[in-house]
């Protein structure tokens, strides 16, 4: 019996222009992402294919082995090739992956479909990039806020989670600012930006920061979060803006929320302080289907945003 082409995997005839392919992952990237109730292994099928054939080179070569897809010694690039090299099925009361598992390269290095330029060496670091100046107003007030919270989640979030990478400097795909920090773990992406401020309670209404009768505007992460989420379909993609203390404690300031707002709903964008933020982002990362995975052509994707 023949395997499922690429071609089908997203529904497409093999004349497919670049645009349709891109506009059918991310439908089909969608509706079968295990955080949204689809099924793992048709995820996995689905984003091979696309990894395959958005690529002219890639996309070539199986074309040219299309015929003999199903030939024993002819496995590169086939469905069936990457299907042999996922996980096997667990058996019952067998427990799934673990954000604490040792870490998993999808596509693994070494085999056929890890054709993603980027190097096993750099794929295993967990940090990469570092906050740079930028500007020359206030640029101070920045270096601080960032490296606190580089210092926050390389030593409360990393650790504990194996499979996190950490990219700090984005260039933001919705305006021409940056995001401050990316946290990628198996197929969610927390995107994170920071503000300094004194200690005491301001209240969190949804949209601004009140304390004393002032108004607080914080950063625009939004439109940013809404971005990454079109351009990677694959992730699920959510953000925080962790208000940091000057003396650095994680507690302050207390962020209070408005009556009517839930803290705990799904939000977009989440504001919080440096403790909530260790606990909110640890309960996302490590809640996803596959916790243990760093997904190799996402890192990639993100390391090619990031400032020089």
């Amino acid at each position: 019996m023949t395997p499922p082409s690429h071609y089908d995997a997203l529904g497409l005839p093999v004349t497919a222009t670049a645009q349709q392919i891109k506009a059918a992952y991310r439908r089909q990237a969608r509706a079968t992402h295990p955080d949204h109730g689809g099924d793992p292994a048709e995820f996995r099928r689905v984003s091979l294919a696309y990894e395959v054939l958005s690529n002219p080179q890639t996309r070539s070569r199986y074309d040219r082995s299309y015929g003999a897809a199903t030939a024993p010694d002819a496995r590169t690039d086939s469905a069936e090739s990457f299907a042999a090299s996922a996980a096997p099925p667990r058996a019952p009361g067998q427990r799934g992956p673990s954000a604490s598992d040792t870490p998993v390269f999808v596509p693994a290095y070494g085999s056929a479909e890890a054709s993603t330029g980027l190097a096993e060496n750099i794929a295993r670091q967990q940090i990469h990039g570092v906050p740079r100046k930028r500007g020359i107003f206030g640029a101070g007030a920045r270096l601080r806020r960032e490296a606190l919270s580089v210092q926050l989640l390389s030593r409360q979030i990393l650790p504990s989670i194996p499979s996190a990478r950490m990219v700090n400097g984005l260039h933001s795909p919705a305006d021409n600012g940056f995001i401050d920090h990316a946290l990628l773990a198996g197929y969610r992406l927390a995107l994170i930006d920071s503000m300094l401020l004194p200690r005491g309670n301001f209240r969190w209404d949804g949209r601004t920061l009140h304390k004393d009768g002032r108004v607080v505007e914080p950063p625009q992460l939004a439109p940013a979060v809404r971005r990454m989420q079109e351009l990677f379909p694959e992730l699920n993609v959510t953000g925080w803006i962790v208000i940091h203390s000057a003396d650095g404690n994680l507690h302050e300031p207390v962020i209070d929320y408005t009556r009517g707002y839930d803290p705990d709903g799904i939000a977009p964008v989440h504001v919080v302080n440096a403790a909530r933020l260790v606990r909110e982002i640890k309960q996302f990362l490590t809640s996803g289907p596959a916790p243990n995975t760093v997904h190799v052509p996402s890192l990639a994707r993100l390391l090619a945003g990031m400032h020089s």
